[in-house]
């Protein structure tokens, strides 16, 4: 099916506004303990005349400008419909037809909280401010509309119990308090931050019929960036604030995100919903800091099992207590927390740039706006800005050259990430018709910089495309390219996609995705996740002074996008599917042999290397045509032309995806890897059987998704072979 929707009748579809004229996070935080320091350089790969327009024209300046406009206003989700018009209004100027897209949703805000630790008899032991320090230096930490400490989708409810430790409040956790007798049955869980998605920590306490949770966050995940370690902490210097506390949805992310009352439709105005305890608790939990929960762990010492005696990994973290599981005999909380739950709209900001020779496949780039804090100057708007940037850039370059992409090309600013990809989601499940039909990929930023280490996570056909740009960027002015820095960091290692940004909905579709940011390491200035102190001044003092990686990350998804959106051929290599599926599969092997499963790998065997043959014949054809050049028919048997080839390119990972949903959560179809059941954010690979071993101990139901999953392998080789 062939669907042009940016044509001039259905582009108004698409973009409607008020005025009917034509806005994650959450993801596994990267670690890097390499210093950056002036080594021998690879050489950097020449630009083309218009790679080095774009290049020119991505500004330090403006991208200052763009961030200090998001970080100086509320824009939670919901709450921020000026900014995504704002942002509208700049690619507009830039020459994209743009406008609002808006879904009407299930949101939940803060009403009031309160947390108190007392005795049996009723004195109080102590009870915490569960707010953030207003700081002189950091102006917008004392905003009149500044957004209390909570978690989005929390439930609204009372808990007065005693409570237990748990850990990172995984499943393992829970066996291991089990397996130690601690009593769970009506306590309040009290949790560290890490590990699996917080939703999940919360759901896994509920499942064992803990009343509530409490989760902090704990300095050991700040390295060695610590006021322990010497360090003052922020605004007097990089360790992190005592009083910092990490906002964040508790959606259960492993089943599906999106609006949690419409699952696998568009959230508009009187459509049916469903009951959102599917993904959302039926638990009260609150947010607090370290400096808070140091007395609540401090209440627990001596009682129950010690940390060193739990022996789990990630259960002791860096404070003066013993991490003890508890609970203490008549030590408890009361824990009250009230929430008001609304049906709202949303907004996403869309702009478009209609290709010419390729007006039915697309390049779909985006970037979330919505933010737990009036600041998110990394989270998300160090991303937002590079998005605002590359759009002023592609204009620079229609101004100076009159430069039209080959293929369609769309800018995304969604709303409602924060909460779980719902913007996102919601617009996939829209589009999915013409998604299916044009989509080539997706290129996702979320934390452009909070810290001075690329990363990158992508699906595996875009590895070659991915790192050969970061070739063509010198990195923070030094003789270095980001490749170098990048792959200093990860040894060439590319993470596959799991969950936690805009790209999950696309990947779960059969659309390759590509996720990029630049990240601290434990030897940089604390980033504070999710909390007030993620502010322009942080950035400014802290983060990126001069806004020197924002530059670099804008140049370089700017001429990855043109790239994408401009080559005759789609830059994909295939084989790259190939080789990981492989990798995959030794480890598929290594779980097999470690359950002690009779389970025949051979069919899984054979379409893998189906694959790889029909693959191999592909980028063998795509050799030949850019050799003979872009309008030269192919002269082998099959004769296909570029268009052709390119969709196949375009087209193969729907195979992924053309076998249902996984077990239990249908939302996630892809067959080669999927967030984990207990992760939320990190993937599992070959998920069907994997989790079928490994969560399940069910070899029937891993026998069923081996023969799915082989199932879809054959369906993508089949689109792939020339």
């Amino acid at each position: 099916m062939h669907c042009n929707i940016w044509s001039a009748s259905s582009l108004a579809l698409l973009l409607v506004t008020a005025g009917g004229v034509a806005d994650a996070c959450q993801r596994v935080r990267h670690e890097h303990s390499t210093p950056l320091v002036k080594r021998q350089s690879t050489p950097l790969t020449p630009l083309t005349p218009d790679e080095d327009v774009l290049v020119r024209s991505v500004s330090s300046t403006t991208l200052s400008e763009w961030s200090y406009y998001y970080t100086h206003g509320q824009h939670l989700a919901g709450k921020n419909q000026s900014m995504a018009q704002w942002t509208a209004d700049r690619w507009a100027e830039s020459g994209l037809d743009s406008g609002l897209v808006s879904y009407n949703v299930y949101l939940n805000y803060p009403v009031s909280k309160s947390l108190r630790l007392r005795h049996a008899n009723g004195s109080v032991i102590f009870e915490p401010a569960l707010e953030e320090a207003v700081l002189d230096q950091d102006g917008t930490s004392s905003y009149p509309d500044r957004i209390p400490t909570f978690h989005g989708y929390s439930a609204t409810g009372n808990a007065s119990a005693e409570y237990v430790y748990v850990g990172r409040g995984q499943r393992v956790d829970f066996q291991r308090l089990l397996d130690l007798g601690v009593p769970l049955e009506g306590k309040i869980a009290l949790a560290r931050y890490g590990g699996p998605f917080r939703g999940l920590k919360v759901k896994n306490a509920q499942e064992h019929g803990m009343v509530a949770a409490v989760l902090f966050t704990d300095p050991a995940d700040d390295g060695g960036m610590t006021e322990a370690h010497g360090h003052a902490a922020y605004p007097d210097g990089p360790a992190r604030n005592p009083s910092a506390v990490q906002r964040g949805s508790v959606q259960f992310l492993s089943t599906y995100p999106g609006d949690p009352t419409t699952p696998g439709y568009p959230s508009k105005e009187g459509v049916p919903r469903t009951d959102s305890s599917v993904v959302t608790p039926r638990i009260p939990s609150i947010p607090i800091s370290y400096a808070d929960a140091i007395p609540l762990l401090a209440a627990l010492d001596g009682h129950g099992t010690t940390g060193a005696e739990v022996n789990r990994t990630g259960w002791v973290g860096a404070l003066n207590v013993t991490y003890s599981t508890g609970p203490a005999p008549g030590t408890v909380l009361d824990l009250s927390n009230v929430m008001e739950d609304k049906i709202t709209d949303i907004w996403n900001a869309v702009g478009i740039i209609n290709g010419t020779t390729y007006a039915d496949e697309t390049i779909v780039i985006g970037n979330h706006r919505d933010a737990w804090i009036v600041g998110g100057a990394a989270d998300p708007n160090s991303g937002t800005a590079v998005i605002v940037e590359l759009a002023k850039a592609l204009g620079q370059l229609v101004a100076e050259t009159g430069w039209k992409p080959k293929r369609n090309i769309v800018l995304c600013s969604w709303d409602g990430e924060e909460y779980g990809m719902v913007g996102s989601t919601e617009w996939v499940e829209e589009y999915l018709p013409w998604l299916n039909a044009t989509a080539v990929s997706y290129l996702n930023i979320d934390v452009g910089t909070s810290g001075p280490h690329p990363g990158l996570s992508a699906t595996p056909e875009l590895h070659d495309i991915a790192v050969e740009t970061m070739k063509k960027i010198v990195w923070r002015e030094t003789n270095r390219t980001m490749f170098d820095v990048w792959n200093e960091d990860n040894q060439g290692y590319i993470e596959p996609l799991g969950s936690g940004s805009d790209y999950t909905a696309f990947v779960h579709s059969g659309i390759g995705s590509v996720d990029i940011g630049s990240w601290n390491g434990g030897s940089d200035p604390v980033y504070h996740y999710h909390s007030n102190f993620d502010s322009y001044h942080w950035m400014t003092t802290y983060g990126d002074p001069g806004f020197v990686n924002h530059k670099y990350m804008a140049q370089y998804l700017t001429l990855l996008a043109y790239k994408m959106a401009d080559a005759d051929l789609i830059p994909f290599n295939v084989s790259t599917y190939s080789t990981e599926m492989n990798n995959y599969f030794a480890d598929l092997e290594k779980t097999v042999n470690s359950n002690s499963s009779v389970l025949d790998l051979s069919p899984l065997r054979a379409a893998i290397d189906d694959f790889t043959t029909q693959a191999s014949a592909l980028g063998a054809l795509q050799q030949q045509l850019l050799l003979s050049g872009p309008s030269s028919p192919s002269d082998t048997a099959a004769s296909l032309t570029p268009k052709e080839v390119n969709q196949k390119s375009r087209d193969f990972q729907r195979g992924f995806v053309s076998q249902g949903g996984l077990p239990g959560r249908e939302f996630y179809r892809h067959v080669v890897f999927a967030p984990g059941v207990d992760t939320g954010y990190a993937p599992t690979t070959f998920p069907g059987i994997t989790e079928a071993l490994v969560e399940s101990r069910n070899v029937t139901l891993a026998e069923e998704w081996l023969g799915k999953t082989a199932a879809a392998i054959k369906v993508a080789a089949d689109v792939v072979k020339p």
